[in-house]
């Protein structure tokens, strides 16, 4: 019996490019049609690249990792495409956490995170995560209570506020670029009551610092009088927001 056997589609191409090189040396026409199709058939031969696949989940609450429960969320749109993002603080369970305080009894000193996804159309993409970047709101102030910790979104920024009442505030300020949620600025308050003694603003991005100090000792709210100075600072890297390990060592003196 006499089997029909398919030729192979590289003896054909030999075959043609054998052709071509005896025929007449004035044929290059015959030579390229026969190399375009060596590259065609090489390239129909080679896989195509797989495009990667975002992960996305449809319930927010699917990106809190095991062991932590919701703590306080903030909604905001943080990559300007008009969208609500959503911003998610954290905090462990931890039983081992738990103490007992002689004046408040139990106490949860379990510490907090925070993760920031963006929504999409199909669900939510994480933009970024840090778990237990934040002490617990029960930590020991010592003879201060312990300042109150917020997030918010304004302007497509990230912001991170710490809140000490009477003796001040201080802010993180984050926008999302480089694949990441990068500290871009940082502003405090030092304050006795109403009366404001001292204010420093820090922009990581043009790598400059505004002092602010009230030299009116004697100044009621309002009536402070200050003295400003700016300087450059140093500044080897940007932080990430996925990076700090602890806001509360987060502070600058090499910038005092």
């Amino acid at each position: 019996m006499k089997i029909n056997r398919p030729v192979q589609t590289g003896m054909l191409l030999s075959l043609a490019i054998l052709y071509a090189s005896c025929s007449d040396p004035g044929t290059d026409s015959v030579k390229k049609a026969a190399t375009e199709e060596v590259r065609t058939a090489e390239s129909a031969n080679t896989p195509e690249k797989e495009i990667p696949v975002l992960e996305l989940k449809q319930d927010h609450l699917d990106y809190i990792p095991k062991g932590m429960v919701l703590f306080d969320k903030v909604n905001g749109d943080l990559n300007k495409d008009g969208i609500a993002d959503l911003v998610l603080m954290i905090k462990g369970t931890d039983k081992s956490m738990f103490v007992q305080d002689e004046f408040k009894g139990e106490l949860d000193r379990n510490r907090r995170g925070i993760i920031v996804l963006f929504k999409r159309a199909n669900g939510y993409e994480l933009a970024s995560k840090n778990p237990d970047c934040f002490s617990s709101e029960n930590e020991e102030g010592g003879v201060y209570f312990p300042p109150e910790l917020t997030l918010d979104i304004r302007k497509g920024k990230l912001y991170v506020e710490y809140r000490h009442g009477r003796y001040g505030y201080w802010t993180y300020t984050f926008r999302y670029q480089n694949g990441d949620f990068e500290l871009i600025g940082y502003d405090s308050t030092s304050s006795h009551g109403p009366v404001i003694n001292r204010e420093k603003s820090i922009n990581f991005s043009t790598k400059r610092m505004q002092e602010r100090i009230n030299t009116n000792e004697t100044a009621e709210s309002g009536e402070e009088v200050f003295k400003e100075s700016w300087k450059d600072i140093k500044l080897d890297k940007m932080i990430k927001l996925s990076e700090i390990e602890d806001f509360d060592e987060l502070y600058f003196p090499e910038y005092e």
